[in-house]
């Protein structure tokens, strides 16, 4: 089925890439972090174009739950005590920077941008609760503490900051792509110094972004260790109630909540892609037990990429790598991410210094706890003696039921029963 947002907003289409051309900059990826980039980069007068494999959009972009809020989860106390004030601090800036720009930007752009509060609860653990808001206070944020919130739910406590967002994600991203320079159903085939190969044409660029979600570039930077992918599901249920604000869990079912006219969106159920799940399951059955007379007009999942440590990786696609840099990690949170990402990489490929460039190097240090649970699960589906076999890697595929897919539990590539490519990192097809 598709989202609620495929199916209420319209792609006018671009063109695809026929022949060789020559630009400053190459983007590859159509998603909002790419589109974003482009957007940023033609304002400032550098010649640049985007390729898609399929239509902008496609990927990730339109299973999001689209809130846009610098409270992603509980990560403030996490970054105090993992870097200090002054990085999370950045962290704080960059994501706040990127919700004001879209705030801004949907005053002329028609996407259902809604001003709402945001909430974090935990049904278990008050004092992780009572420790974000104290990050919060610690880098100048008011935020406040909560002992219930208006759902049906067990609470522990919330906490909330004012003056966030949420808007439809789609809408958004095809008024700003009007009159940019894409190409789509232009999928990248081989990277070479300084240009890309695609099935009828090329790109010869001084740089290259890549966008694409789960960086498709194995040859450096690790990412296939510094990033697993997460899977997780949302329903759209018929609900006039408004909530009054924006809602996500932490821990336990991971339940989110927001609205988006005359529906509720739940979301729930995340876990590592290839791994079991109940799917939708989560997110249905609570919608059974609390809301028995809604009907569930839409059902879609989505799929993440999570970093080592909760900050994406925006920089330098690696110490080994010039002129190549990326955008991916977005840990869930790709609304501002992805703004944050056309800040940095703009100001980079255009030679300027970036505030924010450092909290988000790609090249910092990975010797975190889920490194080696990656490492684990890489080796286990390496040496996993079944097939199918994922074409990026190698890893041995296992079959998602619930889905009706193959999926790689090392880096989350996905297939139809048929064998064709659902999401990345792998660019092509099984092998029949």
């Amino acid at each position: 089925m598709n989202s609620v947002w495929s199916a209420t907003a319209k792609n006018e289409g671009f063109p695809q890439l026929q022949g060789d051309i020559n630009t400053e900059v190459v983007i590859v990826g159509g998603g909002l972090a790419g589109v974003m980039c482009l957007k940023e980069l033609s304002e400032r007068g550098v010649d640049c174009v985007l390729l898609e494999a399929k239509s902008i959009g496609s990927g990730v972009t339109k299973n999001t739950t689209a809130k846009v809020t610098f409270q992603h989860g509980l990560i403030y106390d996490k970054l105090i005590k993992t870097y200090g004030e002054e990085k999370a601090l950045g962290y704080l800036e960059a994501n706040k920077k990127a919700l004001d720009k879209i705030r801004e930007m949907s005053k002329n752009i028609p996407c259902d941008f809604e001003e709402k509060d945001a909430y974090i609860y935990s049904s278990d653990h008050r004092e992780k609760i009572e420790n974000e808001v104290k990050a919060y206070e610690k880098l100048g944020v008011k935020a406040k503490f909560y002992e219930k919130i208006p759902l049906p739910v067990e609470c522990a406590g919330a906490v909330k900051v004012n003056g966030q967002g949420q808007f439809h994600p789609l809408k958004f991203l095809f008024n700003v792509a009007k009159d940019l320079k894409i190409y789509e159903n232009s999928k990248v085939l081989e990277f070479l110094p300084n240009k890309v190969r695609c099935e009828k044409g090329s790109v010869t660029a001084k740089k290259i972004i890549v966008a694409t979600h789960f960086p498709i570039l194995n040859k450096h930077g690790g990412y296939s260790v510094k990033l697993y992918q997460d899977r997780s599901y949302v329903v759209a249920i018929e609900r006039d109630e408004n909530i009054k604000g924006m809602y996500l869990e932490d821990k336990g079912r991971s339940l989110s909540f927001r609205n988006y006219k005359n529906l509720l969106l739940v979301g729930g159920g995340g876990h590592r892609t290839g791994k079991n799940s109940e799917g939708y399951r989560i997110a249905e059955n609570f919608c059974k037990e609390n809301f028995p007379d809604s009907k569930i007009r839409y059902r879609f999942a989505t799929q993440d990429c999570m970093s080592l440590d909760g900050i994406p990786y925006i920089g330098k696609y690696s110490d080994f790598s010039e002129d190549i840099y990326v955008a991916t990690g977005f840990n869930k949170w790709g609304m501002t991410s992805a703004v944050v990402a056309a800040d940095i990489l703009s100001d980079m490929v255009t030679g300027k210094k970036n505030p924010y460039e450092e909290v988000f190097a790609p090249s910092r240090s990975v010797l975190h706890p889920k490194l080696f649970a990656n490492v684990f699960h890489s080796v286990c589906g390496l040496i996993t003696p079944t097939t199918p076999r994922c074409p990026h890697l190698g890893c041995a595929l296992k079959y998602n039921k619930e889905e009706h897919s193959w999926d790689c539990p090392c880096h989350g590539s996905r297939f139809t029963e048929e064998g064709e490519l659902i999401d990345n990192p792998a660019t092509g097809d099984l092998k029949k």
